[in-house]
């Protein structure tokens, strides 16, 4: 099975490339962020003709989540962050899929830090956390996917001189995700790819992409009960060169039946 996340970056805009990338990664499941569209707005036909079932969460301006299924019922658990109730970002959805809890998230960015954005992103990441680990003293097979808007260390980031005040690279976002590891979350990319440079996400300027002048924040975390499964992880790095794509490239694995 092959399960995908893809920070799309407008869904309508770049609805060609997802497309395209679809027909040719053939992933069975699909976690997007950023869909940029309202919920009326999402492109659920053409998502269906692709051969995919999907729910979503729109919002117009920049955030917005989905789960695509291609054979597979999904069902939704959640729609919000438990513990989210005034919060009316569309950042989080979750849904059981073939005996799964999939959870697709859109970690907010953070900047300008320090500030109320910064603030918020803690906040966001705090009742996160709750959420996590109740899936771990549930046992649950269970994946963090989507973009953390976290880069883990040195080794993510181009350049992390650069970054040190940064909301992608406070100390107090890196120590979450640690935190998260720690409760034995398995950092899927990193368990096959233990040292290499892997980027996910390559900025519109300066012309990162060709420079590989990049960052990793989309990631995927598998629960114990399913790290056992993992069979091989990586980045569609070529997709981030299609013309009118996204900044970020999507990021899969690939898990035994």
């Amino acid at each position: 099975m092959k399960i995908a996340t893809y920070n799309v970056n407008g869904v309508n805009g770049r609805l060609p490339v997802l497309l395209r990338w679809l027909k040719e990664a053939k992933p069975d499941i699909v976690c997007l962020q950023e869909l940029k569209c309202p919920q009326e707005k999402f492109p659920i036909e053409e998502i269906k003709k692709a051969g995919y079932n999907a729910i979503w969460k729109g919002q117009k301006s920049w955030n917005g989540v989905a789960i695509l299924a291609k054979g597979y019922e999904i069902t939704e658990v959640q729609g919000i962050l438990p513990g989210d109730s005034e919060d009316l970002q569309s950042r989080y959805i979750e849904a059981i899929i073939d005996q799964m809890v999939i959870c697709c998230l859109y970690l907010p960015n953070g900047n300008p830090y320090p500030g109320p954005k910064f603030d918020y992103k803690l906040s966001w990441i705090k009742r996160f956390k709750r959420r996590t680990n109740q899936l771990i003293k549930m046992e649950l097979p269970a994946i963090l996917i989507g973009d953390f808007n976290i880069i883990p260390t040195e080794n993510d980031v181009y350049k992390p001189e650069k970054w040190e005040d940064d909301a992608l690279f406070r100390p107090e976002v890196r120590k979450a995700y640690q935190e998260l590891q720690k409760k034995g979350w398995i950092d899927s990319l990193r368990t096959i790819y233990p040292d290499e440079t892997i980027y996910t996400f390559w900025d519109y300027l300066y012309k990162s992409y060709e420079r590989n002048a990049g960052m990793r924040l989309d990631h995927i975390l598998l629960s114990p009960y399913l790290a056992g499964s993992l069979v091989n992880a990586g980045v569609d790095k070529d997709v981030r060169g299609w013309e009118k794509s996204s900044d970020h490239a999507p990021t899969w694995i690939e898990l035994k039946k």
